[in-house]
């Protein structure tokens, strides 16, 4: 909401007010005005209260300080959500959704007055120190976070490029707590990576910031493109895991990329009326190929509004872990002084009606992730024995099959073999990957079964 429409409406309540008092004087207005009293009371209370402290607490305070302060209370007692941003905050929050600033690379949220990551933002710092969805930092530098607000906490953790820090991380499943040390980079959010696996297309959306609908639509045309045709692509992965959301417009335009009608998102705030829902318009990028939504407890809000319209609608099988659950719009508006507020102004609701808040999406297939072994359990013992008939010596060779159906079979063995090597290092991806064989496997059979 505009600056000018806020204004409007602040201002429109006043005239209504002076209106209504000189038409129906009586009860109604008595009460109303009672209502007004107490609450300019409690404002002179404030008052008193500021004037005190600054008169009589033990050292000199600044009193733009104290203000900004009591702000920030009354927005951070609403929710985890909404705060106040001072004129820094907010060009900080303004360069944000361009995508670059100096710190480590992780999204992060307030829970029992501590840090806890939503998602390491992939190639960053803090992805290569091992951060995880889940963890709790208590400390920044030895010092605790604890009592700090969220935008505090954030402040202490960005710094130079090149600089070290050490955060204190509580890990569930860990005894003790334990420190990481971190050098701080210059954050690049490249907001979607794509590449093919096999003949599937993996798209990798790691925010929603301004890039994030250009970016897929680019990377998408030039991966079909490489497979030598849609015709060559069996369908698509789109990778939402440890995507901590952004802008509702982006998550918009993502979902609508692969839905040709329907109802994409709803947004309900206090008034009915002010309620929009979003539709999704003619056309899919990948002209309904089938498609599969990863996610895990590190994908929130815009990643859920994409999950859930293409789980509704189903155009896409959602595989992997619950989602976070942050089903609240915030709305940033600019308020005097240069600074902003970010205000929790409404929830979303999926297509099929339900609210994503502290819930999250549930997976169509839940698969979790397994946690990396030590290296030195490998396969040895397994290996023993798995010699096969071709390994003997003298063994007969095939006579049913011409060079070319052995050529093809090696091939088919190869690509098996690679998707393998992927299901130890991401087993998630590879049984997205592994569902879309299987369905083309089936239509190709169909097709042939036709003829």
């Amino acid at each position: 909401m505009g600056m000018n429409k806020f204004l409007m409406a602040a201002i429109g309540g006043t005239v209504a007010g002076v209106v209504a008092t000189t038409q129906f004087v009586g009860p109604l207005v008595a009460q109303e005005a009672d209502k007004q009293a107490s609450v300019y009371e409690q404002l002179d209370l404030f008052g008193d209260i500021f004037e005190r402290i600054r008169a009589q607490y033990v050292e000199d305070v600044e009193p733009g300080e104290l203000i900004e302060a009591a702000i920030n209370g009354m927005l951070t007692s609403l929710d985890p959500h909404s705060s106040y941003l001072p004129p820094d905050d907010a060009e900080n929050m303004r360069v944000q959704t361009r995508g670059e600033f100096g710190g480590l690379g992780i999204e992060v949220t307030q829970e029992d007055g501590f840090v806890k990551v939503v998602s390491p933002i992939d190639d960053t710092p803090a992805a290569e120190a091992g951060i995880e969805s889940g963890d709790f930092i208590t400390h920044v530098d030895g010092e605790s976070v604890l009592g700090m607000t969220l935008d505090e906490a954030v402040d202490l953790m960005r710094g130079p490029v090149g600089s070290e820090i050490v955060i204190t991380v509580v890990r569930e499943g860990e005894e003790e707590p334990f420190d990481v040390t971190i050098t701080r980079d210059t954050i690049k959010l490249t907001a979607v990576r794509t590449r093919l696996e096999g003949d599937t297309v993996v798209l990798r959306v790691t925010t929603f910031n301004d890039q994030t609908y250009p970016n897929l639509a680019e990377g998408l045309a030039e991966r079909i493109e490489e497979a030598g045709g849609a015709d060559k692509v069996n369908g698509i992965v789109l990778d939402l895991r440890n995507n901590p959301g952004g802008l509702l417009t982006q998550a918009i335009k993502v979902s609508d990329a692969f839905l040709d009608k329907g109802e994409i998102v709803s947004t309900r705030g206090r008034n009915p009326e002010d309620g929009e829902r979003f539709n999704a318009t003619e056309g899919d990028l990948t002209d309904g190929k089938p498609m599969v939504v990863l996610i895990n407890g590190g994908s929130a809000s815009a990643s859920e509004i994409v999950a859930g319209a293409l789980q509704d609608h189903r155009r896409a099988v959602v595989v992997g872990t619950k989602s976070f659950g942050k089903g609240s719009v915030q709305t940033v508006m600019p308020v005097r002084g240069d600074g902003a507020m970010r205000l929790t102004t409404a929830r979303y609701y999926t297509p099929s009606g339900r609210s994503i808040q502290a819930l999250g999406v549930s997976p169509d297939i839940v698969v979790q992730q397994p946690r990396p072994r030590p290296e030195e359990e490998e396969d040895e013992a397994t290996n023993r024995f798995s010699r096969s008939e071709a390994d003997l010596r003298g063994r007969l060779d095939n006579d049913s099959l011409t060079e070319e159906e052995v050529r093809q079979i090696e091939e088919d063995r190869a690509k098996a073999e690679a998707a393998a090597a992927l299901r130890e290092e991401d087993y998630q991806l590879a049984y997205a990957i592994d569902i879309l064989k299987g369905l083309s496997v089936l239509e190709t059979e169909k097709a042939q079964l036709e003829q």
